[in-house]
């Protein structure tokens, strides 16, 4: 109850805008950049002088999003802004849209895995016929921070040349607090197979789902011996238009403990680049608004590690069923 009262009310965040040192010669991508936390994370990154990717579903979203966050900047920055198409709930496109990315950039310090759907109407699926929650916010940033990584590794590499602490490299991947309420021990493999047909059942596995792969990338021998951080973060609850999906009277209900989404925005800005975390914290769980979880369910932590490990094996089980479905797409 404490950890989850923590997240709902939490502390003054560490890291924003007016301490933020300089970003200029590092490089950031952003999905889902056009709107919500991931628009205000890629203003604050610009505006401190950063290379900012974001992505979108539309090139004239995409070109207005760009537009705006250049018009509203107080001073002119030393930064730059520019993106890519990207539709997650289509594998068969992504790979394009990663190398249209990878043409604008040999390589990205921290990778922001930030898009996301939540309760769409029952039914709704992916381009692949996968229930479209675990295929745009798993599968999708499952193969594109595959197809991604050579940039990240020599982003890594690059950073080891600046003497830069290991971990500087990042992929943060966008959790939620229903995590909080998954059920025991994670969940089986029936229910991504097989989905119920509740939205809220698939939204929290999804969001569990999220933590497994950061757990799971963060054993890649790339990523673990380039050192690179591999997180995932629970950014708060946002007056976005995440929640559009949802029943009205759940959006209601919750509004009085809704927060702007540059909030959540901190919490992402923290994840990526606060000095307090390192490779000790590889697959790790950051809350609001940028701090370490302060009290994960041991059921859940157990269900990350293998059985050879003394664990359930129930994240590995779910990221080998993953590299299954992307094969064919990288």
């Amino acid at each position: 109850m404490g950890a989850t009262l923590s997240q709902l009310f939490p502390p003054a965040p560490g890291l924003t805008e007016t301490n933020l040192p300089s970003q200029k010669g590092k490089v950031f991508a952003i999905t889902g950049g056009t709107s919500g936390v991931g628009f205000e994370l890629a203003k604050i990154l610009y505006y401190a002088g950063g290379t900012v990717f974001i992505t979108s579903r539309s090139t004239p979203s995409l070109a207005a999003t760009i537009k705006q966050i250049k018009s509203e900047a107080l001073s002119e920055s030393e930064g730059d802004i520019d993106g890519v198409v990207l539709d997650l709930a289509d594998l068969s496109t992504i790979k394009q849209a990663a190398e249209a990315l990878l043409a604008k950039t040999r390589h990205i310090d921290v990778l922001f895995l930030n898009a996301g759907v939540s309760q769409p109407p029952p039914g709704i699926t992916t381009a692949q016929g996968y229930e479209l929650q675990l295929g745009v916010n798993c599968l999708g940033h499952f193969l594109l921070a595959h197809i991604l990584l050579p940039a990240l590794v020599t982003a890594a590499d690059k950073s080891k040349e600046r003497q830069e602490v290991p971990g500087t490299t990042r992929i943060i991947w966008t959790s939620s607090q229903v995590v909080d309420g998954a059920p025991t021990g994670g969940f089986p493999m029936s229910v991504i197979v097989t989905p119920p047909a509740k939205p809220i059942v698939n939204y929290t596995n999804s969001k569990l789902g999220n933590w497994y792969l950061a757990s799971y990338f963060s054993t890649l021998p790339q990523v673990r011996n380039s050192s690179i951080l591999s997180i995932t973060q629970n950014p708060g609850n946002m007056k976005t238009n995440l929640m559009r999906h949802g029943a009205k009277w759940m959006y209601y209900l919750a509004f009085p403990l809704l927060y702007p989404g540059k909030m959540g925005a901190y919490t992402e800005l923290w994840a990526g680049l606060s000095s307090e975390l390192g490779m000790l914290d590889a697959g790790g769980y950051v809350v609001p608004w940028g701090r370490k979880h302060p009290g994960l369910r041991e059921d859940l932590l157990k269900s990350l590690k293998s059985k050879e490990n003394g664990g359930t094996g129930r994240a590995e089980e779910f990221a080998a069923w993953c590299e299954e479905q992307v094969k064919d797409f990288r």
